[in-house]
């Protein structure tokens, strides 16, 4: 069983800028993807930015150019830094890893990220 422990977030005004990290407990190169989803209240779950086998980065066309996904392989982390932040990204944010074959999912617990003057 593969466990995520997630850090950052927190309340910030529009257009400022946080940085959440994941760390998993298994090597970030024994996993398939690892990344980012958010879900805001009311709606669902969507991706955020993903890393595939430690090097192919994907992000969702609404954080393009504001947020960027980055990985410290000697400490299996993933960060996030989140630039330019709106409300409408207010929501919890998770970390999620699959396993080699993709058929395991494994999600972090989860933190709050809330843009608000």
């Amino acid at each position: 069983q593969v466990q995520l422990v997630e850090s950052g977030g927190g309340l910030v005004q529009p257009g400022g800028s946080l940085r959440l990290s994941c760390t998993s407990s298994a090597s970030i190169f024994s996993l398939g993807t690892m990344g980012w989803y958010r879900q805001a209240p009311g709606k669902q779950r969507e991706l955020v930015a993903s890393i595939t086998k430690g090097v192919i980065l994907d992000y969702a066309d609404f954080v393009k150019g504001r947020f960027t996904l980055s990985r410290d392989a000697p400490t299996d982390t993933i960060h996030l830094q989140l630039n330019n932040l709106k409300p409408e990204d207010t929501a919890v944010y998770y970390c999620h890893a699959t396993s080699t074959g993709g058929r395991i999912d494994y999600w972090g617990q989860g933190t709050q990220v809330t843009v608000s003057s």
